[in-house]
C-alpha cells in the first residue's frame, strides 16, 4: 500500500522518468499509471528540471555497490560489505548474486539469483544512485559475470574492486571452476584491485603452491599480468607466520603489509570486509595503496576488539564491525535510556578535593554511589588526558556494576574513548547537538542553563536535561554568576527538559531547594558537599536522607 502511494505521486513518476535509461522495462502498473496521468509532458520536464536543480545543491555521499552473494548468519558477504561500509563512512547499495544458508559452521546451501534479475538489480542501483565504486563478491556462475562485465561497460564507475569469493574460509566450494576462465578473461582486465586469499589466488593460477611470503610476492605478479591494475594477496592463511603479512603490488613497487595477528575464532568475513574497507576508502578519494593501509588497520582494530565475543558454536564467528556489541553487553547493568529520576542525587567529582583528602577518584566515586548517588559526572580539570581516561574506565566499572549512570564533563573524546554514559556540558563547550551527533541517539546529554532561553536551546538540539545554576555562591567555580531560588524556579517553570539544581547546595539548604516544588525539577547536584570531606560515603547517605525527606514533605 505505501508503495502504491508514493507512485501516485506526480513528482515520484517525474524522478523515476528522468533515470530510466532506454530499453529499461516498466511493469504494468508503471504503465498502466502513465497512460492515465493528467500530467502533461511540459509539466514533467519542469518537475525534473526543479528536481535536478535540488540534487545538485545537495551533498554528495561516497556510495560502493556491492556485487556479492547473502549471508544468512552475517558474518559475511552482502551483509559484511554493508557493515564495513557503514563503519567507514560510505553508503552501501547491493546487488545479490545468490542467497546462502550459512552459519559459524559452515555453507548449507546456495541458491543462485538467476542472471537476467541481477542484471536488473544492476541496472537498478547503477542508473540512478551515482555509483562511486563497485565491489564484487561472490560470482557463482559465469553467466553473472557476463552481466556485471556488461553493466559496467554501460554504466562506468570510478573505480572495481574485485574480491574473488571462490572458497569459505570454512571450506565449502561458493563458485565452480568453470568460473575461472571468465574470471580471468572478462573481469580481471577491468579490476583496479584484485584481492584474493591463498587459496583464491592459487586457484586463479592454476594451482600454483603458495607457502611462503616470496611465492605470495611471485603470485602477486603474475596475477598484475592477467589485467589488474593491483594486487593484494592475502596471507592471513600463510602457515607458520607470526604477523598477518598481505602483499600489495601496483605494477612497479612491491609492499608488504604487516599487522598484528589476532588469536580468535571470529574471523568469519574479514576478507569481504577488507575488500570492502578498500572500495570505502576509494570512494572517498583515497589512493589505491592509502586505501589497502587504512582496511588493514580497520580489519586488525576490529577483530582485536571482537577477540572474545561469543555468537554461534562453530569454529568461526563473526566480528563486530561498528565496534558496539560489547557496549550493548556492559550497558545491560542499568537501565536503558535516561531516567530523570536518575538525577535526584548528582555526584560531581573534583580533583582537587580529591587530592586533598587522599582519595582517588575511583574511591570517591565508588564511595558516593554506596552512599546513594543516582548518577556520577567526572569533572576532572586538573589532570593529563591519558590519567583522565584510565580513571574513567575504573569509575565506569564501578557505575555500570551498581547501575549507576556516569558522565564527562566538557570532553566529548573522554566519553567516546571510555564509552561512558553521556556527558554534561557548559554553554561555552561544545554546543549539544553537535556533541549529540558525536555520540549517538542513546547516550545521555546535559547542559547547563542560567535562562529560560538557554533552557530552551537546550531542549531544541537534543538534551535530555539540564544542570541549572549556581543556585548559590560556590567556590567549585569562579566568577559563577549565582541565579538563586527565584532564578531556578523560573528556569524550571520555562523548561521543556528535567532539571537539575546545581551550585552551592549542602546538607544545609538542600531542603530548601526541594521545596520549590516545581514539577521538572528533579534533584540536586553537589561537589564539595560530598567529595571536600573525610568520608565521601557518609555525607552523600546524609544528604540522600535530607532529599527524600524534602521530596515526601512536597508530595
Amino acid at each position: 500500500m505505501a508503495y502504491a502511494q508514493v507512485l501516485s505521486s506526480p513528482y515520484a513518476y517525474a524522478s523515476f522518468n528522468r533515470v530510466m535509461p532506454q530499453g529499461f522495462r516498466r511493469s504494468k502498473g508503471l504503465s498502466y499509471f502513465s497512460v492515465n496521468s493528467i500530467i502533461n509532458q511540459d509539466k514533467q520536464i519542469h518537475i525534473c528540471m526543479e528536481m535536478q536543480r535540488e540534487n545538485g545543491s545537495g551533498i554528495k555521499v561516497p556510495h560502493v555497490l556491492t556485487v556479492a552473494g547473502s549471508d544468512s548468519g552475517a558474518g559475511a558477504g552482502i551483509q559484511a560489505d554493508i557493515k564495513a561500509c557503514a563503519a567507514r563512512g560510505v553508503y552501501c547499495s547491493t546487488v545479490v548474486t545468490a542467497v546462502t544458508a550459512q552459519n559459524t559452521v559452515g555453507v548449507q546451501g546456495v541458491d543462485i539469483v538467476p542472471e537476467d534479475f541481477v542484471a536488473k538489480q544492476l541496472k537498478s542501483v547503477l542508473a540512478d544512485m551515482q555509483v562511486d565504486v563497485v565491489k564484487t563478491g561472490m560470482l557463482p556462475s559465469i553467466g553473472i559475470v557476463k552481466v556485471l562485465h556488461q553493466s559496467l561497460k554501460e554504466f562506468p564507475v570510478r573505480g572495481l574492486v574485485v574480491d574473488p569469493v571462490m572458497v569459505s574460509t570454512s571450506g565449502d566450494v561458493l563458485a565452480g571452476p568453470s568460473v575461472l576462465t571468465v574470471f580471468r578473461e572478462q573481469l580481471l582486465p577491468v579490476a583496479d584491485i584484485v584481492t584474493p586469499n591463498l587459496k583464491e589466488a592459487s586457484a586463479l593460477l592454476g594451482g600454483l603452491k603458495l607457502e611462503t611470503i616470496s611465492d605470495m610476492h611471485a603470485a602477486a605478479k603474475l596475477l598484475h599480468d592477467m589485467g589488474p591494475r593491483n594486487v593484494l594477496v592475502k596471507g592471513g592463511d600463510l602457515p607458520d607466520s607470526l604477523d598477518a603479512i598481505d602483499i600489495f603490488f601496483d605494477g612497479e613497487n612491491i609492499f608488504e603489509l604487516r599487522s598484528s595477528r589476532i588469536k580468535t575464532r571470529n574471523t568469519h568475513g574479514t576478507g569481504c570486509s577488507l575488500a570492502s574497507c578498500i572500495a570505502a576508502e576509494l570512494a572517498k578519494g583515497s589512493s589505491m595503496l592509502q586505501a589497502v593501509k587504512a582496511a588493514k588497520r580497520y580489519i586488525e582494530a576490529a577483530l582485536g576488539y571482537s577477540r572474545d565475543i561469543v555468537i554461534g558454536n562453530g569454529p568461526q564467528g563473526p566480528f563486530d564491525h561498528l565496534l558496539r556489541l560489547k557496549r550493548n553487553i556492559h550497558n545491560s547493568s542499568r537501565q536503558k535510556g535516561f531516567d530523570p529520576s536518575d538525577l535526584f542525587l548528582y555526584a560531581v567529582t573534583d580533583s582537587r578535593m580529591n587530592k586533598k583528602w587522599g582519595h582517588s577518584i575511583a574511591d570517591a566515586v565508588k564511595a558516593a554511589i554506596e552512599g546513594g548517588a543516582t548518577i556520577v559526572q567526572l569533572r576532572e580539570k586538573d589532570i593529563e588526558t591519558r590519567d583522565f581516561l584510565e580513571a574513567a574506565k575504573s569509575c565506569l566499572k564501578i557505575c555500570r556494576s551498581h547501575g549507576v549512570p556516569l558522565l564527562i564533563n566538557d570532553r566529548v573524546d573522554v566519553a567516546l574513548a571510555c564509552d561512558a554514559d553521556g556527558v554534561h556540558v557548559g554553554q561555552s563547550d561544545m554546543p549539544a547537538h553537535i556533541a549529540r551527533t558525536l555520540l549517538g541517539p542513546e547516550k545521555i546529554i546535559g547542559v547547563s542553563c542560567k535562562t529560560p532561553e538557554q533552557a530552551e536551546q537546550a531542549w531544541f538540539d537534543g538534551a535530555d536535561y539540564i544542570g541549572c545554576g549556581g543556585v548559590y555562591p560556590t567556590n567549585t567555580k569562579e566568577n559563577n554568576v549565582t541565579v538563586g531560588l527565584d532564578g531556578l524556579k523560573t528556569v524550571c517553570l520555562a523548561s521543556k527538559l528535567p532539571v537539575v539544581a546545581i551550585g552551592g547546595i549542602g546538607l544545609s539548604n538542600a531542603h530548601a531547594v526541594m521545596e520549590i516544588n516545581v514539577p521538572q525539577l528533579k534533584g540536586v547536584a553537589v561537589v564539595s558537599a560530598l567529595f571536600d570531606r573525610q568520608c565521601v560515603s557518609t555525607e552523600t547517605r546524609k544528604l540522600h536522607s535530607v532529599l527524600i525527606e524534602a521530596t515526601s514533605i512536597v508530595k
